[in-house]
């Protein structure tokens, strides 16, 4: 049997990449990125045995990441909930 933990790191990072861009400006994008990177960390955490803050940094941080670095084009999900 398959254990999920061991698909963990690429559930996490194929989250941050299809959620994480909110927004138009490069802040914009970051910030939403982080919050939903950090809420699918949390839940991915829980779920994994990983623990709810490891995964909350771990999915933070690439959500962040990701949205920081794409722009507009790569991937929109438009206005972000703020604006």
């Amino acid at each position: 049997m398959i254990r999920l933990s061991a698909f963990a790191p690429a559930l996490l990072l194929a989250a941050a990449l299809g959620l994480s861009a909110c927004g138009s400006s490069t802040g914009d994008r970051g910030l939403s990125g982080a919050g939903i990177g950090a809420a699918a960390g949390t839940a991915l955490g829980a779920v994994t045995g990983l623990g709810i803050v490891e995964g909350a940094l771990i999915g933070a941080g690439a959500g962040g990441l990701t949205g920081a670095l794409t722009d507009e084009d790569t991937i929109d999900l438009g206005d972000p909930w703020w604006k």
